[in-house]
């Protein structure tokens, strides 16, 4: 018994008074709604603890103060208790009516959660919806089609798959508390809103079309036992049609009827569930009570066979062809039906002539010995006789014969049809899941009760197939209508004490169930339309004021009116039981899937289950959807794939914490694990991409177009990687590495580049840019490429770092054996809405760095941007070289590497260094050493430059006039022309690309160099003793022949190269070209960016390529 207990808090320093205790009992009431989170659909799903109010997070005292700070993200163990103690999870429908009455404020009638317990809440639903229309109206068939023993397997088949589908759903309901939503809730939560869409929307069609043989059912016993004459069609010649004619008909309008009562109220359709279920059980009763019944005294049911063939005792009353009245023989109506008169000499049918009538009992009794007659199936075509003790000469029928008066079977039957044609009786496992929230105990209830109404209803089942098939003649058994019983139902025949009780039992049944099958799948629509899974269906997840989803009630309405226009049940049921056999094959995929994982989470208080159960189940369930119909099978399985696939493309995303998440992250580590045993072969090795960025100030992209071109390159293979750093600590800017992070993830989302993000936050960048190159990935899955830009304004940033950074990347990706991508004008590149329509990819292969320079184009013409593109290979040819035989050598290469490109051999001489080269190293050198000695602001700098050129430009006029050149001394260019050559030179050679870089450009002096006066004075005076010809030009420079004549040859190849390449490919749409590798030496990194500068200058677009150090392309298959 519970036990009533009060907890009295103790608080320091502190009374409680009545008004305060109202004011907070008041305000527990109104938080109890809090324990649903807003804008979710399912309470407390998303949430780690409930809602806590104020008072309740204050009502702690100075006890906890330790832990005050945290009570907003971590409430107190009593209060979780609290909530989790008043907890009520009432339906959907319960809920919307609480709100309806309540939305003018008074609150009529406090609604309680319902208490059902084990028997009525799961037992008896999960009995009315198993045992139905086709115990009533087909088993009796299926056992005289398929025998004793073929029935009996195909009992046991289904019995025990929908066994085995209930204990994995035991072990997911009792995983923690099941809010209402049932067995819908339990399968999305458990394998994801992918799946779990799938499966709702299959429930969901198996459910309506559950209805509309129900339906049928109903309109079948109306039209062949109740009311035979109120067929509205009737044609002896086409039987079968003219019935499903009259069964579409009278179905639509039973439809219309049911959905409108629907519509009216679902409390009504509830309040009836109960005389219904007393409908089977009663029905049930008397079928046993028959069976006993024929060891007694079998009920005088006789069968009139003319020859052995069944006749339609329809027409006729007796028996017999003629029969004796006042000692004269007479015709009787049969003699009619099979001659041409009522006379003795009529011409009669010659099978009627030569065999004779007789009657046998339609039930000869338990004990009768027909049993060992029923053991073995019979099947047949379409229009078959139904015949007692068939031999192959009787078999054969004429088209006079289906004229008359016999029983034939109206459709071709085998033994996977009765497989599809019987699943649907033992479907309705999930009703007492579907009530999981008006359970007291659902972790209890729902094993226990599911699990012993499959018990029962399996027995009943097998039970029923033995006696059926030994207390009833098999021909009647294969009487579908029971025609030659005047149109008694089979198992009627059976029922005690009459007939009526199981044809009234049976049509209400099929009656109720078919209003259940209307009430609870426009509940199930709503549900998935609520999740906000598939968007197209949110509309149906509204509902009227009291509840009622009316939209979806619609759509079912027209769904299961497709159903009835197929008019016919063995036709509706194999569709019925695909959706009902795909839903249960996922419980057990559900329940597989999180045993194997062996989630932390997974604990179920339903301990009698294991994955190998689960397995069985659900490889039982594949074979059922294949054996009853694999056309079926396939167009099920088409529609959940669709389904799938829409809400992976277009639905919501969602996180349930469901098993294949979970499965996914256990396939990722062992693919992980599998990756880092050996790096990847030279055939599957692609570039995978770590992108770095820079934000602006903002936080937003700098340079997008760099994600536009990593999704061009990959086209969505592979892995990427987009890393930013930003420069400080993470306690202080964690909400901005939050938002960067927001803000990368949009960007790529807008240039469609699928990967991963991750924002740094380091002391400095270059510490940051190193850590990322170093450890992104994660195990065999790291990058092998770097992708960065050029830094365009190098010269003209007063802080060095950016170049500086460059350099060391580049450093740090050789070392790691990494690819590297250098980007100029990246921002000039196609987004991936352009379309080049001509031109040319042009690769300058200088050296061979792997092939990576071949590969690059191959993949970028993957992409639509660069489809039309075609590749251009150039090559280098020196003096000593053959450049015929190197094109030739080129294009053998080429074929063997299957790649399209037209090849060309440049030829490049040695030449003397010119004099362009010598003052380009001039003013490199100049700059370096400059920057190198001078550590001065800003301001110095330009006033020290001020002051020098006034200095020079009064020297120049001195020296105009105090000498004019004569004819026989050598002419030595003025200061002025050499500082304006200089000058222009320098611009030249500082000059940024991009001319609204030049207008933004931080400081618009044309001098870049600064030296002090006293130094400057002493270098002039150095160089006048040089020789007359160069005395005098730059006279802030150093000699050529001081220059480091490394630097020269490396200028002399910038130089030449560049000249080559703008000749050949400066219309090209994208040039690809060998990145020179930095000084080893770390004081000549300026000299490095002064060459790379060089070796780009005039090009557009440029993708310097740097190899990792192994092959990535071969010729080999």
């Amino acid at each position: 018994m519970p036990t009533n207990f009060t907890v009295v808090p103790v608080e320091d320093g502190q009374t409680s008074s009545p008004d305060s205790d109202d004011k907070h009992s008041g305000g527990e009431d109104e938080d109890k709604p809090g324990l649903y989170s807003a804008g979710d659909e399912t309470p407390g799903e998303d949430s780690p603890f409930l809602t806590i109010s104020d008072h309740e997070r204050s009502c702690d005292g100075n006890n906890m103060a330790l832990f005050e700070e945290e009570m907003d993200s971590t409430p107190m163990v009593s209060a979780l208790l609290n909530k989790l103690a008043n907890y009520t999870n009432l339906t959907q429908g319960v809920v919307d009516h609480e709100k309806a009455e309540s939305e003018d404020g008074v609150k009529r009638v406090a609604i309680k959660g319902p208490q059902m317990g084990t028997f009525i809440g799961v037992y008896l639903p999960c009995m009315q919806n198993i045992l139905g229309v086709i115990l009533f109206l087909r088993l009796t068939w299926i056992v005289g089609t398929a025998g004793i023993l073929g029935s009996f397997t195909i009992v046991f088949m289904c019995c025990a798959c929908t066994l085995l589908t209930a204990i994995s759903m035991s072990a997911i309901a009792t995983n923690g508390v099941v809010p209402a939503g049932g067995s819908y809730y339990m399968i999305s939560r458990s394998l994801g809103p992918e799946f779990g869409g799938a499966v709702g929307l299959c429930l969901y069609l198996g459910t309506t079309f559950a209805g509309s043989m129900y339906i049928l059912g109903t309109m079948e016993i109306l039209l062949m036992y109740i009311v035979p004459d109120g067929a509205l069609f009737a044609d002896k010649m086409d039987e079968p049609m003219s019935q499903q004619n009259n069964m579409r008909v009278y179905g639509s309008c039973c439809l219309a009827l049911m959905a409108l009562m629907v519509f009216v109220g679902v409390k009504y359709v509830n309040k009836l569930a109960l005389v219904f279920l007393s409908c089977v059980i009663l029905s049930i009763m008397a079928i046993y009570a028959g069976v006993i019944r024929t060891v007694i005294d079998p009920p005088e049911f006789q069968v009139c066979l003319l020859g052995n063939r069944t006749l339609k005792n329809l027409d006729f009353d007796k028996c017999l062809k003629t029969e004796v009245i006042d000692n004269s023989t007479h015709t009787t109506e049969l003699w009619g039906l099979f001659c041409d008169g009522p006379y003795l000499n009529a011409s009669c049918d010659d099978y009627f002539t030569f065999n004779n009538v007789t009657e046998i009992k339609a039930i000869p009794g338990l004990l009768s010995g027909v049993i060992s007659e029923n053991l073995w199936g019979d099947y047949g075509p379409s229009g078959r006789l139904i015949e007692k003790n068939l031999s192959s000469e009787a078999t054969q029928e004429t088209f006079e014969d289906m004229k008359k008066p016999y029983v034939f079977s109206d459709i071709t039957t085998y033994f996977t049809l009765m497989v599809g044609i019987y699943f649907p009786s033992v479907t309705g496992i999930l009703a007492g899941s579907n009530r999981s929230g008006d359970l007291r105990d659902a972790q209890r209830s729902i094993p226990i009760g599911t699990i012993l109404a499959i018990v029962t209803t399996s027995i009943i089942y097998m039970s029923c197939v033995v006696l059926f098939g030994a207390c009833i003649e098999g021909v009647v058994l294969r009487d579908k209508f029971g025609y030659s019983l005047k149109r008694t139902p089979v198992i009627g025949t059976l029922a005690w004490p009459s007939p009526w009780v199981l044809v009234i039992g049976s049509f209400f049944s099929c009656c109720g169930a078919g209003l259940q099958s209307l009430t609870s799948a426009p509940r199930l629509l709503q549900a998935v339309a609520r999740d906000g899974i598939v968007p197209f269906l949110q509309v149906f997840g509204h509902s009227k004021s009291n509840g009622e989803p009316t939209w979806a009630l619609l759509l079912t309405a027209g769904i299961c009116e497709i159903g009835i226009l197929i008019g016919s049940l063995d036709f509706v049921a194999p569709v019925l039981s695909m959706f009902f056999l795909m839903c249960y094959l996922f419980v057990n995929l559900a329940c597989a899937v999180q045993t194997l994982l062996r989630t932390p989470n997974w604990r179920p208080r339903f301990k009698f289950y294991h994955w190998s159960l689960s397995f069985l189940g659900m490889s039982l369930c594949l074979s059922l959807m294949f054996v009853s119909s694999w056309f079926y099978a396939l167009v099920g399985m088409l529609i959940a794939g669709c389904i799938y696939k829409y809400i992976e493309y277009r639905g919501a995303e969602k996180e349930w914490g469901d098993g294949i998440r979970g499965l996914s992250l256990n396939a990722a580590r062992y693919a992980l694990i599998k990756l880092e045993e050996a790096p990847p072969h030279t055939k599957n090795w692609r570039p995978q991409m770590l992108v770095l960025l820079t934000l602006d100030s903002d936080l937003a992209v700098k340079h997008p177009r760099l994600l536009s071109f990593t999704s061009q390159l990959k086209v969505g293979k592979g892995l990427t990687i987009v890393c930013s750093v930003l420069q400080g600590t993470f306690m202080t800017r964690s909400a901005d590495a939050k938002r960067s992070e927001e803000n990368v993830k949009k960007s790529m989302a807008a240039e469609k580049t699928k990967g991963f993000c991750h924002v740094v936050v380091c002391s400095n960048l270059r510490d940051g840019f190193s850590n990322l190159i170093q450890s992104a990935g994660l195990g065999g899955m790291k990058h092998n490429t770097v992708l960065m830009a050029w830094p365009s304004n190098w010269r003209q940033a007063e802080d060095t770092s950016s170049w500086k950074n460059f350099i060391e990347t580049v450093r740090e990706t050789t070392a790691a054996h990494q690819a590297l991508l250098v980007a100029k004008n990246i921002d000039h590149f196609p987004c991936n809405t352009e379309r080049l329509v001509e031109g040319t990819i042009d690769v300058w292969w200088i050296v061979h760095d792997g092939g990576l320079l071949m590969l690059l184009p191959f993949l970028l013409r993957q992409h639509k941007v660069w489809k039309k593109c075609k590749m251009r290979i150039f090559t280098v040819a020196h003096l000593d070289d053959n450049s015929i035989q190197m094109k030739k050598d080129l294009h053998m290469f080429m074929y063997q590497l299957r790649l399209d490109a037209e090849v060309e051999v440049v030829e490049m001489h040695a030449s003397d260094i010119s004099a362009f080269t010598y003052e380009k190293t001039l003013v490199m050198e100049q700059r370096s050493q400059m920057l190198k000695q001078m550590q001065l602001s800003k301001t110095e700098r330009e006033r020290e430059i001020q002051s020098i050129t006034d200095e020079s430009r009064s020297s120049i006029k001195r020296k105009n006039c105090m000498k004019e050149p004569t004819p026989n001394t050598l002419e030595v260019p003025g200061m002025a022309e050499i500082e304006n050559e200089a000058q222009m030179f320098h611009e030249r050679n500082t000059k940024p690309h991009d001319g609204h870089q030049e207008k933004h450009s931080p400081t618009s002096d044309h001098i870049h160099m600064t030296w002090t006066k006293e130094k400057f004075i002493s270098e002039r005076n150095r160089h006048r003793e040089a020789s007359p010809g160069i005395r005098d030009i730059f006279n802030m420079k150093p000699e050529w022949e001081h220059l480091n004549q490394s630097n020269v040859r490396r200028m002399h190849t910038a130089v030449k190269l560049n000249e080559v390449v703008v000749n050949k490919s400066q219309g090209a749409h994208l040039v690809l070209l060998n990145m020179p590798g930095p000084p080893k030496n770390k004081g000549g990194d300026e000299n490095y960016m002064e060459f790379l500068e060089v070796l780009i200058e005039g090009l557009d677009r440029v993708l310097l390529v740097r190899g990792g150090g192994r092959e990535v392309i071969t010729i080999y298959s």
